[in-house]
């Protein structure tokens, strides 16, 4: 079975940011809510899931697996994405109206993920 190069595409977003949790953590440490708690833990395991669920989508008996799985991983990062529009230290350098832009961007990701599904 041969997968869509737009599948490898999505792989490689989500392989590189899964990577990128490790060369730049603390950009992460600031997006996630303090009330998760361990936020290096967190960003450790979201990192790692990234990674996996990209090499999932690459491996067509696994595609549609790691597809659910980065839907439901988008659903469970969208709180970072809430706390970074709500509070100003979380905003990375970016404006309110481009945080604001990144809230419905979850979803167009998810509606690409459920393409696979």
């Amino acid at each position: 079975m041969n997968l869509p190069w737009h599948l490898y595409a999505m792989a490689l977003l989500y392989f590189l940011a899964g990577v990128n949790h490790f060369r730049n953590p603390k950009i992460y440490y600031k997006i996630i809510p303090p009330y998760f708690g361990n936020i290096k833990m967190i960003n450790s395991l979201s990192g790692v899931a990234e990674i996996l669920l990209a090499i999932g989508l690459c491996i067509p008996h696994y595609s549609t697996m790691a597809a659910w799985g980065i839907i439901v991983l988008l659903m469970a990062i969208f709180p970072a994405n809430v706390y970074m529009y709500t509070h100003d230290k979380a905003a990375l350098g970016l404006s309110k109206t481009i945080r604001l832009i990144r809230l419905p961007l979850q979803l167009v990701l998810i509606a690409w993920a459920f393409c696979y599904t």
